[in-house]
């Protein structure tokens, strides 16, 4: 097992915030490099509020967990607040929400994160306590057994005795995605949860939970010398390996519609839910999938919106969107669907919602939408963007720098959205719209309740 060099060789890429003004749009400060043991590192000073939030982004998601063991990925997030070389049980959790901190974990498709938000003054200890369990550990046989318990109670609670459960947030990709890496039962079927193994876990953490794969993340109100000075101190010295190879995940292009008919005995009301399959990530189709989800979707104001709910009064409201259900169109690195969800009356069949929505999109495919409509996407889109930044003391700021720094290696990206938005034509809307929202490209999960649950 071959390990590289400890010490803290650099690698600058330095964008001061006064570069990034003359491009107009979201200004974000950035440093980045990386370690000599492969770790990249992206610093974000912003000093409006005393607060620092740290976060760890490690390149495997459940997308990518091992055959055979579904859901493990999430069951090893949970192994990491088990304890490490100088933090016992639950210690890491206890050092932060007692300094006033707040923390949070979860495993998306492509990465699982880690991250808290501590008074500035409490950022050393932070780093120490991340590299503390990033090179150290505690993986015994009674914290897997005592997690298997607590993921497996999850998964009953949140899915299996869950009205819609599973919908459609597991049930989309599941039935459109044909490879098994993307179209497994991320949350993990119980029999696969029961049957890891210690050396399961012990494999998984050498594999995946080393510096080479991971960026570390500081934004907020920090000293950026002083923190570089920690960085080094407490991360340069753990040991690293080359990563693991990523699986081939892409997926054919969809030539035919799918449908996916299933009853869940604990809902009260059927669903549908229907997929498109995204444009590659960064690609100039890929923005224009960006401004119709706003165009088609997102607010009172969306085509679709104004169509299955004020018009047809199908229902209350939709869900969806890119990544919808897990994250943001920005925060992931493989295939991905834009999706559409809602929760209807029984009187309305599956076949004149999907009428209904149909006769929507074919005007954004027979008809060029005008400027001032793109305009207006766009003005939501960064309403939403400077939102989802500001959430949690910072951290939706953190979580685009890590997405950009783990699937790019270029946290800079982040002052680089707008100015790819602006890009789109009203050409490009339409020509986007007709190759990736045809129905040939759409998967459908219609959910049927059981005729005793209608009755009540």
């Amino acid at each position: 097992m071959a390990t590289f060099a400890v010490t803290a060789a650099v690698v600058l890429c330095l964008v001061p915030a006064a570069a990034a003004q003359k491009r107009g749009g979201i200004k974000v400060p950035v440093t980045y490099y990386k370690l000599g043991n492969g770790l990249k590192v992206v610093l974000s000073p912003e000093h409006s509020a005393p607060l620092v939030t740290v976060a760890v982004y490690y390149n495997i998601g459940f997308r990518i967990e091992p055959r055979d063991r579904t859901g493990f990925a999430h069951l090893f997030e949970h192994l990491m607040f088990q304890g490490s070389k100088n933090l016992g049980k639950m210690e890491f959790i206890r050092l932060v929400e007692s300094n006033g901190g707040v923390l949070n974990g979860s495993t998306r498709f492509d990465f699982t994160n880690y991250f808290a938000v501590v008074p500035a003054h409490k950022t050393e200890t932070l780093l120490w306590a991340e590299a503390d369990r990033m090179k150290g550990l505690d993986i015994t046989q009674e914290n897997l057994t005592n997690q298997q318990g607590v993921v497996s109670n999850e998964v009953k609670v949140n899915v299996l005795n869950q009205p819609y459960g599973s919908f459609p947030w597991i049930d989309l990709p599941m039935a459109a995605f044909t490879n098994w890496y993307n179209a497994h039962n991320f949350y993990g079927d119980l029999k696969d949860l029961d049957a890891a193994t210690l050396d399961d876990a012990k494999a998984f953490a050498a594999k995946y939970y080393q510096p080479q794969n991971a960026v570390l993340v500081v934004a907020g109100d920090f000293d950026e010398k002083a923190t570089k000075g920690w960085v080094d101190k407490y991360f340069a010295k753990i040991p690293s390996q080359k990563p693991e190879p990523l699986p081939e995940l892409t997926e054919p292009r969809q030539e035919k519609e799918k449908t996916v008919t299933r009853t869940d005995a604990l809902a009260k009301k059927p669903a549908i839910g229907f997929g498109y399959q995204m444009p590659k990530r960064g690609t100039p189709e890929y923005y224009a999938m960006g401004l119709l989800d706003q165009i088609l979707l997102q607010g009172e104001d969306s085509m679709l919106f104004q169509e299955l709910v004020k018009n047809k009064t199908y229902t209350s409201g939709l869900s969806g969107g890119i990544n919808g259900y897990l994250g943001n169109m920005f925060n992931y690195n493989g295939p991905m669907l834009f999706s559409v969800d809602l929760i209807h009356d029984e009187k309305y069949t599956p076949e004149e919602i999907l009428a209904a929505a149909d006769k929507v999109i074919a005007q954004v495919q027979d008809k060029a939408v005008d400027q001032k409509t793109i305009e207006r996407a766009i003005v939501k889109l960064r309403s939403g963007l400077y939102d989802t930044m500001t959430q949690f003391g910072g951290f939706g700021r953190a979580d685009l720098l890590a997405s950009f720094a783990l699937f790019d290696d270029k946290p800079d990206n982040i002052n680089q959205i707008e100015a790819n938005f602006k890009k789109v034509t009203p050409a490009m809307i339409q020509k986007t719209a007709k190759e990736y929202l045809r129905k040939t490209n759409r998967t459908v999960v219609i959910l049927d309740v059981e005729k005793s649950a209608t009755a009540e």
